[in-house]
């Protein structure tokens, strides 16, 4: 086996359940976006354009799909003989298997895998995060600072800050403080959860980490602030893109929007075009009386509607007099006639009857804490009946039989 300079490994394992019913059966990187794409293909798509040709991808909760989807890897041109895309699920060992137990128990749990290929630099993404980003140059950077370890970096709005591992660095770049979630956040440069670690560097931290019955086994919470505090090299890495963590149905719902918006996050990029497996289907069919402004729709929709400011994915029938706006509906959805849906994530094959409103209604009996700014919800495979009405905020779980006029 060649030795590498750089191998990736995406931790995509997350149950992903603040995305409420979207992911009750796959995981969340396989949660589809962007009319013919799922949240994986970005990642990956990075490291094929950055020319990381080695990737292991770490799954755990519902990993079927997901598994099903990457395959060889050949939609990301990661089918080579002296690397390639491998899917790393937590296996039994001597004793026990156990689940991962946390990001970096993750990694840790897969050090032979990654000496397989004795690489110089291992990079650490997250499956769940919408950006294009060249890891060269930061593997670059990361290179002439002679890092220990590399932090990607971006401002985010100060009310998010807690979110995230927020990080501090002196004038040379070099990182002289990381707090991960504070509830006070002292600035709002925030880790992308993107790491550049040297393979030795890591794999020491690692197995001391593992040995400490303490940590939580956790980058952010754990390995980073431990390097930090024994004076090693670490740098931030500054990123201006675009990129937004998916986690949440509503952030989910704005980043599909964005797409619309064109300069906000432009997927008809020549120069980065983001790959992924599509499935052939026929063309899609726009009937005469239809009405589509500012719109996506993907191949073998059938569209008879009205539909404005909406991702519309493959398969989906729109019906005569329904309305679809600032809304994302999902592979074979059907919205039945004189349906309407504002600002919803219609889940893939559900059924929204005919009369029936999402997102605009008075029904306050399925508003749940899992969707929030007024975005919708309506759970894979669920089909509402006729006449019914749903308020915003609204996560529809469960199919519920037509209402009367």
């Amino acid at each position: 086996m060649n030795k590498k300079n750089c191998i990736a490994m995406i931790l995509a394992g997350g149950q992903g359940s603040r995305l409420g019913v979207l992911t009750k059966k796959v995981a969340k990187p396989a949660v589809q976006f962007g009319g013919k794409y799922r949240i994986i293909d970005f990642p990956l798509t990075n490291c094929t354009q950055s020319g990381i040709d080695t990737v292991g991808i770490l799954t755990q909760y519902k990993p079927l799909e997901l598994n099903t989807y990457i395959g060889n890897g050949q939609a990301w041109d990661l089918d080579v003989s002296d690397g390639g895309v491998f899917i790393l699920p937590p296996y039994m060992r001597e004793k026990e298997g156990e689940w991962y137990k946390g990001t970096a128990n993750a990694i840790y749990q897969n050090m032979e895998f990654i000496d397989k290929f004795n690489p110089d630099h291992v990079l650490i993404l997250s499956g769940d995060h919408i950006y294009k980003m060249d890891y060269n140059k930061m593997l670059q950077a990361h290179k002439k600072n002679n890092a220990d370890c590399t932090i990607a970096m971006i401002p985010v709005p100060m009310s998010e800050a807690s979110r995230f591992g927020i990080v501090a660095c002196d004038e040379t770049g070099r990182i002289t403080s990381f707090e991960e979630k504070p509830k006070q956040p002292k600035s709002n440069t925030a880790s992308m959860g993107i790491y550049i670690f040297k393979w030795e560097a890591l794999k020491r931290e690692l197995t001391l980490d593992e040995q400490n019955k303490e940590s939580q086994n956790d980058f952010g919470k754990n390995i980073i602030p431990k390097m930090l505090n024994d004076g090693q090299r670490l740098f931030g890495y500054g990123f201006t893109g675009y990129w937004k963590d998916v986690g949440t149905v509503e952030s989910l719902w704005q980043a599909n929007m964005d797409v619309l918006n064109g300069d906000e996050f432009d997927l008809d990029d020549d120069e980065w075009p983001i790959l992924s497996k599509s499935t052939l289907m026929s063309p899609h069919f726009i009937a005469d009386s239809a009405i589509v402004e500012d719109s996506l729709i993907t191949e073998g929709c059938y569209i008879n509607g009205t539909i404005k400011h909406s991702i519309i994915f493959d398969g989906v029938t729109v019906e005569k007099g329904a309305i679809v706006e600032d809304s994302v509906l999902l592979s074979g959805a059907h919205i039945h006639s004189g349906a309407k849906v504002v600002k919803a994530i219609v889940g893939d094959g559900a059924h929204v009857g005919a009369n029936t409103i999402v997102g605009q209604g008075t029904n306050k009996d399925h508003i749940s804490h899992y969707c929030s700014g007024g975005v919708s919800l309506v759970g894979p495979n669920v089909e509402l009946g006729d006449n019914l009405s749903f308020a915003p905020d609204s996560m529809i779980v469960d199919s519920i039989k037509g209402g009367t006029k």
